[in-house]
C-alpha cells in the first residue's frame, strides 16, 4: 500500500544476499568469496548456511566450497510452469498510462521486424492507436532501435543508443508521433524486451521528454528486476 512502511527481515535478506552471489562465471564459491561479494562476516555466512543447507537451498562439498541446492532447481522449474510474461509486463504498462497519460506498449524482435505484444491505451481523444499482435519493421520507431541495439547490432549508432540506455525518436515513423524506448532484461540481463511511450509530437516537447524518461527508466528497470535481471542493467539515462 502507498505510504506503508517498507516490511524487511534482516535475516531473510542476508539469506537471500548469499544466494544472489552466485552466477554462470562462478557456480562454487569459497567462504572468503561469498564474504567479499556479500558484505557479510563469515560468521554470519556460515550460520545461515547451515539454514539453507538444511532447507536444501545451498550445498557444501568436500572440499569447503558453496554451490547451489536442489531446491532452487525445484522451484525453478514450477516458476517456468506458471511464469507468464504479460502478469508483469500489464502491470507496469498500466501504472506508465497512469503516470503520464500516454500510450504505453511492449515489443519483442521476432527476425527482421518488431511485435507489438501487449499495449496500454490512454484516455485522450487524441492519441496514437495500434492492436497488439501488429507487426513492424525495425528500421524506425524508438522501440525498434532499441531492439536492434541490445540485440548486438554494430556501429556507432547502435554503441550510442547502448550507451544512453534509451532512444528518443521525433516523428521517425510517424510524423505527427514521437516516442520513447528503453530496454527490458531478464534472467542473465538478456534481452527480453522494449517498453516505450507514444506521444503526440505537439505535447513532445522537451520537458516532457525528460519527465517521461525518468518514469519509463524506472518502469523498466523495475520491471527488468522482477523478471530476474541484476544490476546494473543499462547506463542511467541522461539527456
Amino acid at each position: 500500500m502507498a505510504g506503508q512502511k517498507e516490511q524487511r527481515v534482516e535475516a531473510v535478506e542476508r539469506a537471500l544476499s548469499i544466494l544472489d552471489a552466485f552466477d554462470d562465471a562462478d557456480p562454487r564459491l569459497t567462504l572468503n568469496e561469498l564474504a567479499q561479494r556479500t558484505g557479510l562476516y563469515p560468521s554470519t555466512i556460515l550460520r545461515l548456511a547451515a539454514s539453507l543447507e538444511r532447507f536444501g537451498y545451498l550445498f557444501r562439498e568436500a572440499d569447503g566450497r558453496f554451490r547451489l541446492g536442489s531446491s532452487l532447481y525445484r522451484l525453478g522449474n514450477q516458476y517456468q510452469r506458471a511464469f507468464n510474461l504479460a502478469d508483469y509486463v500489464r502491470p507496469t504498462l498500466r501504472e506508465l498510462v497512469d503516470s503520464t497519460q500516454e500510450t504505453a506498449a511492449f515489443y519483442i524482435k521476432d527476425g527482421d521486424r518488431r511485435i507489438c505484444l501487449y499495449r496500454h491505451h490512454a484516455e485522450r481523444i487524441f492519441r496514437h492507436y495500434l492492436e497488439e499482435g501488429a507487426a513492424l519493421p525495425l528500421d524506425k520507431g524508438a522501440t525498434a532501435r532499441i531492439l536492434v541495439a541490445f540485440s548486438g547490432e554494430p556501429g556507432p549508432f547502435y554503441d550510442d543508443i547502448r550507451n544512453k540506455g534509451y532512444y528518443i525518436s521525433l516523428g521517425e515513423r510517424d510524423p505527427d508521433t514521437g516516442a520513447i524506448g528503453v530496454p527490458v532484461f531478464g534472467v542473465g540481463n538478456a534481452l527480453v524486451g522494449a517498453i516505450g511511450l507514444t506521444v503526440q509530437m505537439q505535447r513532445f516537447t522537451p520537458d516532457a521528454q525528460s519527465s517521461h524518461l525518468s518514469v519509463l527508466t524506472q518502469a523498466a528497470a523495475e520491471l527488468s528486476r522482477k523478471l530476474g535481471a541484476h544490476e546494473p542493467l543499462v547506463r542511467s539515462a541522461r539527456r
